[in-house]
């Protein structure tokens, strides 16, 4: 997703330098149907911005007269941007997901800065998504129409990178415009081969494709024919690179980039160890056409299959346990914290450094795993698993594709960035992650129990309501089948929301001004009248203290 706030600060020596715009905002993963435990396509989406609120959209299915017309704002800024025709019916939408099982997630990479913009174009990324989930039963389909509305009506963004799932097949489809003075876009989809995985996360992926196999691969009559009139390449039809002429990698595009599709594959996949280097920023070019040579495969086999659980902690990392763990250097401080505020560069004496960007952010608008599973009816088989806030500390919720209600806690207009609301799972959120960062290595831990407990529950309960929902969708129909979903999910949600409300307010009573009250039994300890035993006083670690004694020598030395 583009990110305004990071499209001015982040890289601006390193990118300043080249033709190209990137941005470090989401992070995408795509598990096919065999690569699945159960047999779903997933999807997952972290849509990261320092400006983003948390919350889960609705469009209910509608039927609209002859003559009708949609607006169409930009998702990033509001902005209005015109209008298109509305078709006679458009389908329910929550979220990234349909009422078809149909899932669209995305990654923005910029590419070539002179494509970055269309004077008279209406379709942003956002709506482009948004729009064709309205109207689209299929990953198929959704590629055409996506296609045919940038055509049509001009594509008002930089470059981007699509994941589109429906129950059966899972796609990646990677887009950018052709610039002013020009209309559309250039693009290419590529089907993701059957018990494998792909990821992408702001640096284009696809590199050469198939030119002749339609049932895998989909793409713009002038995607090379347009990149020869401009002059950026000459080679063979065969040797043309998607990436390499319209978003070729540098160090900013692998190490905070593609280092987070090299992470999500490393946990699931071995032999991911030789991409290292590739992930950490060091590029290898051949000298004849200036590719990078040493690009990760746009998709790999997992070890085992995955389940739903495996896929989400794909989205909860920081890089441990590997080179760019994020929690062993000094920055991480006395307590781990595996973040780091400001820009990602920064210098020092005039020279360039960088901070690590992980899968997990904390600047998370809202992330989820879609789960689309073929052999349920669509209102039930559906399921957005949704949750606010950073991965790392966040809970999924299980929200039913056929579901006619949003959750007051998820619902748009409760809250936003400036505005507090008690009742916004956004705002619950933060509370606990942000007073979690202060004292992260323990306060994580209390984080992580209550989310496995509640996830725990969730694995033993949605394959009972979906058992009922099956039941009922056969005996009662649609209409009923989507209230019963509809009153689970906004339950759900409620009760996830006030667990970590009450989340919050343990932290604050066990952490209160740098202690850690003492507890016994799951309660907090009490003496025989009823008060609080003295708080244990915890140390820094005894290299935190070296550190100290290091760039202060004597000021803090006792005097005997």
């Amino acid at each position: 997703m583009k990110k305004i706030p990071f499209v001015s600060g982040i890289l601006i020596l390193v990118f300043l330098l080249t033709n190209y715009r990137v941005s470090n905002g989401c992070t995408n993963f795509l598990v096919t149907r065999g690569a699945s435990v159960d047999g779903s396509t997933m999807i997952t989406y972290a849509a990261d911005s320092h400006s983003l609120y948390g919350e889960l959209y609705y469009q209910p299915a509608q039927d609209h007269p002859e003559g009708a017309m949609r607006d169409i704002y930009e998702w990033d800024t509001g902005k209005y941007l015109g209008k298109i025709p509305q078709p006679k019916h458009t389908y329910s939408v929550i979220g990234n997901m349909n009422e078809f099982q149909l899932a669209i997630g995305e990654t923005t990479y910029g590419g070539r800065k002179e494509l970055g913009s269309q004077d008279g174009a209406i379709m942003d990324y956002g709506s482009l998504i948004y729009v064709t989930l309205q109207r689209a039963k299929t990953a198929r389909q959704a590629i055409q129409i996506m296609a045919d509305l940038v055509e049509k009506y001009g594509y008002y963004s930089s470059g981007e990178s699509f994941s589109i799932a429906d129950p059966n097949e899972v796609w990646v489809m990677e887009l950018i415009g052709k610039g002013e003075g020009e209309k559309g876009a250039v693009w290419v989809a590529m089907r993701i081969p059957d018990g494998y995985i792909s990821g992408h996360a702001n640096q284009a992926r696809i590199t050469t494709f198939p030119k002749n196999d339609s049932e895998n691969c989909m793409y713009s009559l002038d995607v090379i024919s347009f990149a020869r009139e401009k002059g950026w390449y000459e080679g063979t039809d065969a040797e043309f690179s998607f990436s390499d002429v319209y978003a070729p990698v540098d160090f900013g595009g692998a190490r905070f980039c593609e280092a987070r599709v090299w992470a999500g594959f490393n946990k699931v996949a071995s032999g991911m160890d030789k991409y290292a280097d590739y992930a950490k920023g060091f590029i290898k070019h051949d000298k004849s056409t200036n590719y990078a040579t040493n690009r990760m495969p746009l998709w790999v086999k997992p070890d085992q299959k995955l389940s739903l659980r495996d896929v989400q902690n794909m989205m909860r990392d920081h890089y441990e346990g590997t080179d760019l763990d994020m929690t062993e250097d000094v920055g991480a401080g006395p307590f781990a914290m595996p973040y780091r505020f400001g820009k990602l560069t920064w210098q020092v004496d005039s020279v360039e450094y960088c901070n690590e960007r992980p899968i997990s952010t904390r600047q998370t608008g809202f992330s989820f795993v879609s789960q689309s599973r073929n052999w349920l009816p669509n209102s039930v088989g559906g399921i957005l698993w949704f949750g606010v806030d950073d991965t790392y500390a966040t809970c999924y919720v299980p929200m039913y594709c056929g579901i006619n209600e949003i959750p007051e806690c998820f619902a748009e207009g409760n809250g936003d960035m400036l505005t507090y609301s008690a009742t916004s799972a956004f705002w619950t959120f933060n509370k606990v992650s942000n007073f979690a960062y202060l004292r992260y290595s323990d306060m994580i831990k209390d984080v992580q129990k209550v989310q496995k407990n509640l996830e725990d529950n969730f694995e033993i309960l949605v394959p009972l309501i979906d058992k009922a929902a099956e039941g009922l969708y056969k005996s009662e129909g649609e209409e009923k089948t989507r209230n019963f979903l509809t009153r689970f999910s906004v339950n759900e949600a409620t009760n996830v929301t006030a667990s970590w409300e009450n989340l919050w307010q343990y932290l604050l009573i066990k952490y209160l001004d740098g202690n850690i009250k003492k507890e016994k039994d799951g309660k907090f300890e009490r003496t025989e009248t009823g008060m609080p035993p003295y708080p244990i006083f915890p140390e820094y670690p005894e290299w935190w203290y070296k550190v100290i004694v290091e760039q202060t020598g004597d000021h803090f030395k006792v005097i005997e």
